[in-house]
C-alpha cells in the first residue's frame, strides 16, 4: 500500500537525516515542509492531498476545521504522546488514526535554567556589550541563598527544583493539587500562589495547560512579585497573561523575563516582545534537541509502518 506522507514544520532540516524513510512502503512519496503553512485555508490547501502526516508537536494546530478539509487524511502522527492542538474527537469522527511517539530526557527543564542563568548572570547583554566594545556594563546577581518559586511540580519541576538546590537557593512550589507532602519529597515547600509570587527571587512556570491552569498566573501575581524579581516559561503561553507580563515588564514592576513559549509562533518580526529590552527569548528551544528529533522521525516512521501492516501503536484517542 503506497502513501502519501508529509512532515510538517521541520525549520531545522533534518526529517530526512534522522530516519530510514525509504523503509515507508513502496511508492510512496515523502513531502517535507520547513516552514510554517499558514492560515487555516493555506494549510487545507497544502496538505490536502496527503494520506500520512507527521506533525512537530503543537506547532500546526489541527482542529476540526482544518481536519473536516483533508479528504485523503488516515493517520497523523505527533511527535511526543501529548497534542492540545489536536482535535481528537474529530479525527475519530473522520476515522483519522492518531499516533504519538516517544521522547528522552527532559531538555526543558535544562533550558528553564539556561534562561535563569542568561537573566541572573546578564550573559545575553554583556556579550552584546563585549563585541559593540565595551567592559563590565553592569552587575550580576546571585542565586545562593535565593528563593526559587516554582508553578509545578511534576517531573520537569522536580528536576528544575533539584538543580536549584544544588546551587544552594531554597525551593518553594505551588500547583492546584499539590500536597505538603509531595512538595517535601522533592525537596520544596508548598506555599500558597500569591505567598510564592510574593517570596521567590526566581518564578518558573511547569504546568500543563488545561482549562483549570488556563490564565492562572495573571495581573494579580505579577503585582504580588518583588520588583527584583525574574519570571520564567519554558512551559505554555495560554498559563500566563501576556497583556498583565508585558505591562510588569515594561512599568519595571519585575526585573525580567525568561520566555521559550509564546501565543502565536513563530514570533512575527514586529512582535512586541522583541522590544522589551529586560527579557531573553527563545523560540520553543525546550524540547528541540538532537537525541529527542531522533526519537520523535524513528517514532513517527515506526507508526506509520505499524499502520500500514494493520496494527498501529501508541494511540492517541479522546477521552
Amino acid at each position: 500500500m503506497s502513501l502519501s506522507v508529509a512532515i510538517l514544520d521541520d525549520y531545522q532540516n533534518v526529517a530526512r537525516d534522522l530516519a530510514d524513510w525509504s523503509r515507508l512502503p513502496a511508492g510512496s512519496g515523502l513531502t517535507v515542509f520547513d516552514r510554517p503553512l499558514g492560515d487555516l485555508d493555506a494549510a487545507a490547501a497544502a496538505l490536502a492531498p496527503f494520506d500520512a502526516l507527521v506533525i512537530m508537536r503543537e506547532r500546526t494546530p489541527f482542529p476540526a476545521a482544518l481536519v473536516e478539509r483533508l479528504p485523503n487524511l488516515r493517520l497523523l502522527v505527533t511527535t511526543g504522546m501529548r497534542n492540545n492542538a489536536i482535535d481528537l474527537a474529530a479525527c475519530a469522527a473522520r476515522g483519522v488514526t492518531v499516533c504519538g511517539t516517544g521522547a528522552v530526557g527532559a531538555p526543558t527543564a535544562e533550558l528553564a535554567w539556561g534562561l535563569i542563568l542568561a537573566l541572573v548572570k546578564r550573559i545575553p547583554a554583556e556579550d552584546r556589550a563585549l563585541r559593540e566594545g565595551r567592559w563590565q556594563t553592569g552587575l550580576t546577581g546571585s542565586l545562593e541563598g535565593r528563593r526559587l518559586g516554582l508553578v509545578g511540580l511534576g517531573k520537569l519541576g522536580t528536576q528544575v527544583a533539584r538543580v536549584g538546590q544544588a546551587f544552594g537557593m531554597e525551593v518553594a512550589a505551588w500547583s492546584p493539587n499539590l500536597t505538603d507532602e509531595r512538595a517535601a519529597a522533592a525537596g520544596a515547600a508548598r506555599l500558597e500562589k500569591r505567598d510564592l509570587f510574593a517570596t521567590a527571587d526566581v518564578v518558573s512556570v511547569h504546568l500543563v495547560l488545561g482549562e483549570r491552569t488556563r490564565g492562572v498566573i495573571g495581573a494579580d501575581e505579577f503585582a504580588a512579585m518583588k520588583p527584583t524579581a525574574l519570571f520564567v516559561n519554558t512551559s505554555r503561553a495560554g498559563l500566563v497573561d501576556e497583556a498583565a507580563l508585558m505591562a510588569a515588564l515594561r512599568d519595571g514592576r519585575i526585573a525580567g523575563a525568561g520566555l521559550d513559549v509564546f501565543p502565536v509562533e513563530p514570533l512575527s518580526a514586529n512582535s512586541p516582545w522583541l522590544d522589551l529590552p529586560n527579557t531573553v527569548l527563545t523560540p520553543h528551544l525546550g524540547y528541540v534537541t538532537q537525541d529527542n528529533y531522533a526519537v520523535y522521525y524513528r517514532d513517527a516512521l515506526e507508526d506509520i509502518l505499524a499502520w500500514s501492516a494493520g496494527t498501529p501503536r501508541r494511540l492517541l484517542t479522546a477521552g
